[in-house]
């Protein structure tokens, strides 16, 4: 349950950050999660994907990661996040490459949380 709350408080910051996520009223940001429940939704739908079909896409793309020396892993990483903004409603991510920045961040943030766990 603990690392459940600290997932959302991650995903919240770090849509916060990049601007990425739910639409809100806001004309000025456009892309911000806006709720709780919607960061909720997120982040369990984010570890739910990083755990069954992350590893998945992580075996097959080896070669790859070896000749890019591990940097595909971002690419992964963005592809996961734009597969969770086509399960969760209200959850948009513009591009791969903002989906990238969005994962990049929201490692940080979770890395940063976990300190204090």
């Amino acid at each position: 349950m603990k690392y459940l709350a600290i997932r959302t408080v991650a995903v919240l910051l770090a849509s916060y950050i990049t601007r990425v996520g739910v639409p809100i009223a806001i004309t000025s940001f456009p892309f911000v999660v806006s709720t709780l429940w919607l960061g909720l939704v997120t982040a369990v739908v984010l570890g739910f994907i990083n755990h069954t079909i992350k590893p998945l896409f992580m075996l097959v793309s080896i070669p790859i990661n070896l000749v890019t020396l591990g940097l595909f892993s971002f690419v992964i990483n963005g592809a996961m996040i734009l597969l969770a903004d086509t399960i969760v409603p209200g959850f948009s991510v513009p591009s791969l490459i903002m989906a990238i920045y969005f994962s990049i961040v929201l490692a940080i943030v979770n890395a940063v949380l976990h300190v204090f766990e």
